[in-house]
């Protein structure tokens, strides 16, 4: 196997780093359970993804789709995270305050 072009071979291992690196202290932050684990969901696809357009032909759809799933999966564990327990209220935005946090004269208490 000859690797089609060693500087796309050598940015994507550092792309990888990269990700796993960042989804990490993302996963920290935002107090995500697992966060090594998670970062491993995001970067590994990636580096299939690269590892697919290398060594292997497939359509370049087929590789987009693979390195971008991991990201997309943390996307979405991020966001329910993040989620409030409480009911939306019909009307109101999520995050808006509600009348019973508003003063008489209109303002937030």
């Amino acid at each position: 196997m000859v690797v089609e072009s060693p500087l796309v071979a050598a940015l994507g291992l550092v792309a990888t780093a990269v990700i796993f690196w960042i989804v990490r202290w993302d996963a920290i932050r935002s107090e995500i359970g697992r966060p090594q684990l998670w970062a491993a969901v995001a970067a590994v696809p990636f580096l299939v993804g690269i590892s697919l357009y290398l060594f292997a032909t497939v359509p370049t759809t087929g590789v987009i789709m693979t390195a971008n799933t991991g990201l997309v999966l943390y996307t979405f564990e991020r966001e329910v995270v993040a989620e409030d327990d409480q009911p939306a209220e019909p009307g109101q935005l999520p995050h808006a305050p509600s009348e019973s946090t508003r003063g008489e004269d209109g303002s937030e208490e």
